[in-house]
């Protein structure tokens, strides 16, 4: 079974001649949109996941007209807290989905982060957090999470994107630090929902936009007790900690040379998929297209598991 995740990147129609917009997110016509389309379809056709969570859908209309251009049968499941863009997270499965949560809402022993000078505090991720039931095989049940975590981009006041106050800008990369590392503990939340206490017997996988690299303090909030690192000794022996790990695949799409993204000419892994200690997939790493070619600003991350 190949799985993976994708940032898509603005999957948005096109605004309605003469309409208002209805949020943020939107194609610049027809005929990008519909280039995009054809551009993302080519690309998941070749790759042939079974299993994609995806981020940055604009809508459930937009992903089915990408569904309608790829080859074979394909289920939806898309969250319904998107953020003040439009855009959210989802799924896109060859096999039926059941949708177990759609979270925002910080857990209840995590009080609310400040997110501006003015004092303004929030208790929510700023995009849902989708959890589903996945049957890769007949008996086989697989608890599934997908998110979009906090940018490092950041937002100054008047929403501004770039300043020359540097005490503002330290103080806003902290606010969105703060941010990210919130979702972090909520997706972590939901991870040990699925888990149930015994990820030996309760299969899980997280994946998603985590917006930074796997070796940063957000990421390793995920990751469960310590040790939870490929070539750890968490890793190479059995310990009472395995029950609640998961596993990230950065280590081993780094070593193929691997990388989801390119920012300022910097190749980094920001997207990742987490696994139980149950299973450890083979890893096919990431690598974008050239700019002019590809239909997003991330590559997909896939591995293949033997169920």
């Amino acid at each position: 079974m190949v799985i993976g995740t994708w940032n898509l990147e603005n999957l948005c129609r096109p605004l309605p001649p003469g309409g208002p917009p209805s949020n943020r997110c939107a194609a610049q016509d027809e005929a990008s949109y519909q280039a995009k389309l054809e551009g993302l379809a080519a690309t998941i056709d070749r790759l042939a996941p079974d299993l994609l969570g995806v981020q940055e859908v604009g809508s459930h209309e937009a992903l089915t007209d990408l569904v309608d251009r790829l080859g074979g049968d394909w289920h939806i499941a898309l969250s319904t807290h998107p953020d003040r863009r439009g855009i959210r997270t989802g799924f896109l499965s060859r096999r039926p989905l059941t949708v177990v949560e759609d979270r925002t809402a910080f857990p209840d022993h995590l009080p609310p982060v400040r997110v501006e000078d003015d004092g303004t505090m929030i208790k929510r991720m700023g995009r849902g957090g989708l959890a589903v039931r996945w049957s890769p095989v007949p008996g086989h049940t697989v608890g599934v999470a997908v998110c979009h975590l906090k940018s490092k981009l950041l937002t100054f006041p008047g929403n501004r994107h770039s300043t020359d106050d540097e005490q503002l800008r330290a103080r806003y990369a902290a606010y969105a630090l703060y941010r990210r590392a919130a979702e972090a503990v909520t997706m972590r939340f939901v991870a040990d929902q699925l888990l149930q206490g015994d990820g030996r017997t309760h299969a899980v996988i997280v994946m998603g936009d985590l917006n930074d690299e796997f070796k940063a303090a957000t990421t390793q909030i995920l990751y469960g007790p310590p040790g939870s690192q490929i070539g750890t000794g968490g890793f190479q022996d059995t310990d009472l900690g395995d029950p609640r790990r998961l596993w990230n695949l950065a280590p081993r799409i780094l070593e193929q040379g691997g990388f989801s993204r390119v920012f300022e000419g910097q190749k980094e892994l920001i997207d990742h998929v987490f696994t139980g200690p149950e299973k450890l997939p083979t890893v096919d790493g990431a690598h974008p297209a050239a700019p002019h070619d590809s239909p997003s600003d991330h590559a997909p991350v896939l591995a293949v598991v033997d169920y």
